[in-house]
């Protein structure tokens, strides 16, 4: 389904604007409802191909954009590179033609809505970094035409979509809620739990107007368990900010209490057990050596950002951003103690960290606290390597300088050659017995080894 590119001169562009608006508006809610409008996806990464599939399962021809030609490459051969996206339903897609991966952005005016899914990372002095978002705004302004759907789903602070996306996409002449519309629903994904697929999570969704709103409701009704409409973009984005932040002050609670409760002997992780018992008014959150993943290391700066802007100090936010980036240097500290109880310097020790991914049993990286932890011990002149199943080559990383690693076989004879075996990230694959077993000392930053029974005398907490 395309309306009209916006230098046509058709009868129908002659009509009064109000007139012309609903008649595109219309034509596109009936492509929607009968599912012959072709969705876009611009960034396919982890948020963008699992949405892909979503759209794909919900019987829309997709077109998957990203300026990585390597993912293309791999996408066209049928090659996943996210383990919970099969190679197979790939391949089987793009063979048919329903899903169609393309470098070219001269064509994002083929879709008939664009979903726009890149990356809103901080830069140096942590403020939004938005380059991307206006990146691609610029893109599809080149090409806009009247009838399409746009839909910002990248986290970032309010006011985004109204103040940042829509002046680059009216650049192209069109004006929003006539020629084209515009709304914001916030990704949400948790990779590793195949509980909730992108399929099987409610979308919020907030609309630059409410004609967009509407639109942009009945794309997500296709492809999602529920879409939850709420009053503007502005609400829309303000709530992600609000779910990743209230995740990341109660990390930093249990951060906290971890390094007190350590000091005074008592075992963190079975004081969060006990408390969880009560069926009301608590919800459990657990420690561990720094915060990983897109979203909560991040987001939580994007409002501290914008309330300096409001003239206003974010006191709780900011501290708990504090306590969670001090967490690697709390593990090394503990690590070097552990050392140090054996007459070991963590100078020339040779330590293994398990898990480099920032969550267990995925193959996502991003902010993984493990390259912070990689970096302080390389920086102390230890000899480090690492395991991870799922991800057997160290990525580069934006922020970290570490050499190319590889992830290293865990035999009997290689655990026993470490002075230290630190675990940071507890994937289900670590056979945890076998390796308290044969290891000289472990740090378990994640209470992997809370059902190790022999060799406890060398594990340590941290």
């Amino acid at each position: 389904m395309q309306v009209t590119t916006h230098n046509s001169s058709t009868t129908a562009m002659e009509s009064p604007p109000q007139e012309r608006g609903a008649a595109i508006a219309e034509t596109l809610a009936q492509a929607l409802l009968q599912k012959t409008a072709k969705v876009g996806v611009i960034g396919l990464g982890y948020v963008g191909l699992p949405l892909v599939r979503a759209f794909l399962r919900a019987g829309f021809r997709t077109m998957g954009f990203d300026v990585d030609p390597a993912k293309i490459e791999k996408l066209r051969a049928g090659q996943s590179y996210i383990a919970h996206i099969p190679s197979e339903w790939i391949a089987q897609h793009v063979k048919d033609g329903n899903f169609e991966p393309v470098a070219d952005m001269a064509r994002l005016n083929e879709p008939d809505a664009l979903l726009i899914c890149v990356p809103t990372p901080l830069n140096d002095s942590r403020d939004p970094d938005l380059q991307y978002i206006e990146t691609t705004g610029r893109q599809i302004a080149r090409s806009l035409r009247r009838g399409q759907l746009i839909v910002l789903e990248s986290t970032t602070y309010p006011g985004t979509t109204r103040e940042v996306l829509l002046p680059i996409l009216e650049e192209s002449g069109l004006k929003v809620g006539q020629d084209f519309f515009l709304a914001y629903s916030p990704e949400r994904e948790d990779p590793g739990n195949p509980q909730y697929t992108a399929e099987r999570i409610p979308k919020l969704v907030g609309g630059i107007e409410p004609v967009s709103g509407r639109l942009a409701q009945q794309l997500y009704s296709h492809g999602v368990v529920q879409v939850i409409p709420v009053s503007s973009c502005e609400v829309a984005e303000a709530a992600k900010i609000l779910e990743n932040t209230y995740r990341s002050v109660n990390i930093a609670l249990v951060n906290e209490l971890k390094v007190l409760f350590d000091r005074m002997g008592i075992d963190v992780w079975e004081v969060i057990d006990a408390a969880k018992t009560k069926p009301f008014g608590f919800q459990a959150f657990y420690p561990g050596p720094g915060l990983g993943g897109h979203c909560i290391p991040i987001d939580p700066f994007y409002l501290s950002w914008l309330a300096r802007k409001h003239g206003l100090v974010t006191r709780f936010i900011e501290l708990a951003g504090e306590i969670n980036t001090s967490m690697p240097d709390y593990v090394i500290q503990r690590l070097t103690e552990a050392l140090n109880e054996q007459g070991k310097p963590v100078r020339g020790s040779r330590i293994c960290i398990l898990g480099v991914a920032y969550k267990k049993d995925v193959d996502d990286p991003r902010e993984s606290p493990s390259f912070a932890l990689m970096e302080r011990l390389l920086a102390r002149g230890a000899s480090v390597s690492y395991n991870d199943p799922h991800i057997p080559r160290l990525p580069a990383m934006r922020h970290y300088r570490l050499p190319e690693l590889w992830s290293v076989e865990l035999t009997p004879e290689y655990l026993a050659s470490q002075d230290c075996i630190l675990i940071a990230t507890d994937h289900s694959a670590y056979d945890y017995e076998a390796i308290v077993q044969h290891a000289q000392l472990v740090v378990d930053t994640r209470n992997a080894t809370r059902h190790v029974r022999n060799g406890r005398e060398k594990i340590r907490k941290a």
